[in-house]
């Protein structure tokens, strides 16, 4: 199955608005064109957009439940009342679980965690584990990134006489669970901005408590201090849930990620220093999505992500230096895993070469990895992804655990509903899912939702789209537009890398294929008379595509500021490529 070709599609955009916007904000007309293109017009906005200043994030006493749940933890702390933080396995859940554990703890609380086994005891709140906590004496629980839909394990908290703080972000039923809630989109509520992840609702109740503990909005150093921690905290958590980066989460991230890379804590220093992150002058949050978040999830994709929490939580040196090392090493393992089932999994494609849709299942495939590579093979195949790894239980019965990841404009969890007569069980969202299934129901469900796909896609499976911001000469980009371009930063969703079109170009002397396994490539790229670098990440079998055309060629890309022993040069990030000196945009 070949890789899908992609639509390139050019935004429209206005001279007079662009230049208006420029001129309010003394910023390059490309800027303006990236402000705009973003929905981001009033020039108010795009200063707050730009600034991201902290002084604009939004009261905790506005969050639903928060003051009634900050006088019951402050009175389970003064009366000293055992308090378990129960969080999700994921970077949203452990950093969220770290902050309130943290605020706990300088209060003076006693304070445990308890965070699932993801393979054995799946996401959220389960009643075996509140029955064990009672039993070990915790009369309080709060949730961290999970609990909204826990409606039995509500119930059984209060049968157990465990008083119950739920916050969470997720989707919630039509039903609420029996507890305090706290939650940006609960019905009625007051919060002005519903896009929080886990860790941002956990840092508004820990601001909170702050504030209840000093007594005032105004916090001492020393509460002051942990908050900006917290923040740093928070910001890796809402990068790697992927939530949309304006509003709140975009202060956050930006001051978050400042803090990170001022003053780190111990244990976010030992994960800095075996990212290879320590020594980089300012952080992004690319640096947090490929780099950081994959170290803290890999505990919890292959085991237990207690460790994780441990190392943000810690103020022991060689302790925080340990545990980052062994993340290291967990991460390495589960890029090993991963890499071995991408591959296979591609070759299984092969054999349903035209179909709408994958379904594939492997007999030694961790469940832990299946749904990073579904997410890998649904981009590169432009098509919904299933991957099942099949494995035993306690009593022997082989059953498969399934992952899947969707395209843009196919809903995974209808999909999936249309097949729930073959499923045992099946839950998530438009993008992503999960489920499980019998072996001998794999055909059958391989079958449903291949036609499911191919009735909802009727002209045929849509080309994916690469989105252009603007269409720009090499000579353009020098490092002056570059620092405007980064107040654009941090990017992710809903505020995605800008990307920028140069056609006519020359490819100068040989493209040399880089990186472990030659997997990259790397190319120089001449426009009247401006030369500069192009790094292509994942393309170098593109390699004899790129000069079929007697080296002329056109990029789809971001620019890139490279230091190298003290020089400043602009790259491109090459996210396609087209051979010949023109290119049709759709």
């Amino acid at each position: 199955m070949r890789t899908a070709a992609k639509a390139w599609h050019l935004l429209p955009h206005d001279r007079d608005a662009i230049q208006r916007l420029a001129d309010a904000l003394h910023l390059s007309p490309i800027v303006a064109q990236l402000l705009l293109n973003r929905g981001v017009g009033n020039w108010e906005d795009a200063r707050r957009f730009l600034d991201a200043p902290m002084k604009d994030l939004h009261s905790p006493a506005l969050l639903s439940g928060v003051p009634e749940a900050v006088e019951r933890l402050h009175e389970a702390v003064t009366s000293g009342r055992r308090v378990c933080v129960y969080g999700d396995y994921d970077v949203d859940g452990i950093t969220g679980t770290a902050i309130l554990v943290q605020v706990l703890r300088l209060m003076g609380g006693q304070v445990d965690f308890y965070l699932p086994h993801r393979l054995a005891e799946g996401y959220g709140l389960n009643a075996e584990a509140l029955r064990q906590l009672a039993a070990d004496g915790h009369q309080v629980i709060v949730t961290v990134d999970c609990g909204i839909s826990a409606l039995a394990e509500a119930d059984e908290a209060k049968s157990l006489g465990l008083e119950l703080i739920v916050t969470d972000h997720h989707e919630f039923k039509e039903r609420l669970p029996s507890a305090i809630l706290i939650h940006p989109r609960l019905p009625g509520t007051a919060y002005p901005f519903g896009g929080l992840s886990g860790a941002g609702v956990a840092f508004k109740l820990a601001w909170a408590l702050a504030q209840r503990a000093c007594g005032s909005d105004k916090v001492t150093p020393r509460y002051r201090d942990f908050l900006l921690d917290g923040m740093a905290l928070a910001a890796l958590g809402l990068i790697a849930d992927v939530v949309p980066l304006h509003d709140e989460n975009r202060i956050f991230v930006r001051h978050g990620l400042a803090r990170l890379r001022a003053a780190p804590s111990i244990g976010l220093k030992a994960l800095l220093e075996v990212a290879g992150l320590a020594d980089k002058p300012k952080l992004a949050a690319e640096d947090v999505a490929f780099k950081l978040a994959p170290r803290m999830n890999a505990a919890g994709r292959l085991g237990c992500a207690r460790l994780v929490v441990e190392l943000l939580t810690t103020a022991a040196l060689p302790r925080a230096v340990d545990l980052a090392r062994f993340l290291e090493t967990q991460n390495q393992q589960r890029q090993l895993l991963e890499r071995r089932i991408a591959a296979e999994a591609r070759d299984l494609a092969a054999t349903y070469n035209g179909a709408a849709a994958l379904v594939l299942a492997g007999d030694d495939w961790h469940p832990g990895i299946i749904g990073i590579v579904a997410g890998r093979l649904a981009e590169q195949f432009a098509r919904p992804v299933l991957l099942i790894a099949l494995a035993k239980t306690k009593d022997g019965e082989i059953f498969g655990q399934g992952s899947g990841r969707s395209v843009p404009g196919f809903a995974l969890h209808e999909a999936l509903t249309a097949c729930g007569d073959l499923l045992l069980a099946h839950g998530g969202h438009a993008a992503a899912a999960g489920f499980r299934v019998k072996p001998d129901a794999i055909d059958a469900l391989r079958d449903r939702f291949a036609a499911h796909a191919q009735n909802h896609f009727v002209g045929g499976m849509p080309a994916p789209r690469l989105t252009i911001d603007a269409e720009v000469p090499l000579s353009a980009l020098t490092v002056g537009l570059m620092r405007d371009v980064d107040r654009l930063e941090p990017y992710g969703s809903q505020n995605r890398k800008p990307l920028f079109l140069a056609t006519g170009l020359e490819v100068v002397g040989e493209p040399n294929r880089i990186g472990r396994g030659e997997l990259h490539m790397s190319f120089r790229v001449r426009q009247e008379g401006i030369v500069l670098r192009a790094i292509a990440f994942g393309m170098a079998e593109r390699l004899e595509e790129l000069t079929s055309a007697g080296g002329r060629c056109c990029l789809v890309f971001t620019p890139k500021m490279n230091e190298w022993n003290g020089r400043r040069s602009v790259e491109l990030e090459v996210a396609d490529l087209r051979p010949g000196d023109q290119t049709e945009l759709a």
